[in-house]
């Protein structure tokens, strides 16, 4: 055991987000005194700034890497048996989706799961023609899905989001930890001993001092915005669009998997309200202006993140809206003609190669960076908060403190996507703020 759990005091900025609220409910899992782990952030857990605060996310096992397999079966394993966190995972299966020139890479993605030597062999299907596909999601419609090839995952499913993170928060409310909103709990710069070197608290935008022995910077989106990341991270949103249905529609649709095509985007079953959420799929947007983060020499020009929470008039582009109708109109079809609502920007940050950034700063002792979640660091809601506090303490794995160490160069405009993400300032439909160009 970490001797100093019980005097160590650490704060957490972002602790309403995904990694951040992680954190913080591993530190107090781990023995650290609740009165001594201090959550900062804009809102109140779920924060209404997080991506994490949402309807559902996707659930399901890929492995890109070695690495990538064994924290989503760690995750998958806790969404299951955890108390905590497995009224929350609706194991509906998942349908990962292609056709055309993308089959090749969808059958490669299947292969590297039955050779991983998991297990997985058992719980995913490749799916080679409608009939199968249509067997595991009958309320597909044919004529849509002609030429399509699947992976069935059992393992997949999705996560009620904000129900999640919010069960976290009262789970850390409970046992006294503290936490801090508004001004109190806004970011604004890391404090230092008398050398600049050695972190020892934070100062948030009212002026509030929270001396620490370490700070976890979990400010998803924010990150790159709060303190400088030598433009390792590009914060980009996506968008989504939800619908309701009636209570005899929805019930056709009760169980359906979640169905994914990189072509198209995804789509839920309805939750408990019959409320259906729909994404596209595309490279994202970003949101460029001159901004100075904290240990930058100068302004610089970086994508920062405009929430829907202080800009609830926001939408998004023209060219989403026809993207959104085209999912409903593949995968949903006898629903056209729904009204849609919440059409939504949700703000992510991306590494160049989609790995986390979790590593002490280079500079800063014991400013510990805990971002880059690329979109898909939400499965790992149960589990990555472990990980981060082994960070904290020394004993992270080599392989994973080789995989999300401090790594300046790459195109973090691009990432793993194949393409760049284009800038909200090019967009049509888009004009909540005139953005000055790159």
């Amino acid at each position: 055991m970490y001797a100093s759990r019980k005097n160590t005091r650490v704060v957490v900025v972002g602790g309403g987000g995904t990694i951040g609220s992680s954190t913080a409910l591993h530190l107090l899992r781990s023995g650290y005194t609740p009165s001594n782990i201090t959550i900062l952030d804009t809102y109140p857990i779920p924060s209404a700034q997080s991506a994490g605060n949402d309807l559902n996310k996707i659930m399901g096992v890929r492995g890109r890497s070695k690495v990538d397999m064994k924290l989503e079966l760690e995750a998958l394993d806790m969404w299951l048996k955890d108390e905590l966190f497995k009224l929350y995972f609706h194991q509906t299966g998942r349908l990962d989706c292609a056709s055309s020139n993308r089959v090749a890479s969808l059958r490669q993605q299947y292969q590297q799961l039955v050779d991983a030597g998991k297990g997985l062999e058992n719980s995913n299907e490749w799916l080679d023609s409608e009939d199968a596909i249509l067997a595991k999601a009958p309320v597909l419609d044919r004529n849509r899905i002609q030429g399509w090839k699947a992976i069935y995952s059992r393992d997949g499913g999705w996560l009620a989001a904000a129900k999640a993170i919010n069960a976290i928060g009262a789970a850390l409310e409970a046992a006294g930890v503290r936490s801090r909103v508004s001004g109190a709990g806004s970011f604004k710069r890391p404090l230092f001993t008398s050398d600049g070197t050695m972190c020892v608290g934070a100062e948030t935008v009212d002026g509030s001092k929270y001396y620490a022995d370490r700070v976890v910077l979990a400010g998803g989106a924010w990150s790159p915005v709060l303190v400088d990341l030598d433009d390792q991270c590009c914060s980009k949103a996506w968008v989504y669009a939800h619908f309701r249905l009636t209570a005899q529609e929805a019930a056709a649709y009760k169980g359906s998997p979640v169905v994914y095509n990189s072509d198209v985007g995804f789509f839920f079953e309805p939750d408990e309200n019959g409320v259906i959420k729909v994404c596209d799929e595309s490279p994202g947007f970003t949101h460029f202006k001159e901004h100075q983060p904290y240990g930058a020499n100068a302004p610089k020009r970086i994508s920062v993140p405009r929430s829907h929470a202080k800009h609830p008039t926001d939408t998004y582009p023209d060219a989403s809206e026809k993207s959104i109708r085209r999912a409903i109109d593949t995968y949903l079809p006898r629903f056209n003609d729904k009204e849609l609502y919440n059409r939504t920007l949700c703000w992510c940050t991306d590494t160049a190669d989609a790995a986390p950034l979790i590593c002490e700063h280079p500079r800063w002792k014991n400013f510990i960076i805990a971002t880059g979640d690329s979109g898909h660091c939400f499965k790992l809601l149960p589990n990555i908060g472990k990980h981060v506090v082994e960070l904290l303490e020394g004993n992270l794995a080599d392989n994973l403190a080789q995989a999300w160490r401090w790594r300046p160069g790459g195109d973090t405009l691009k990432s793993t996507r194949g393409a760049p993400a284009k800038d909200l300032a090019d967009m049509p439909g888009w004009k909540h703020e005139s953005v000055a160009k790159m």
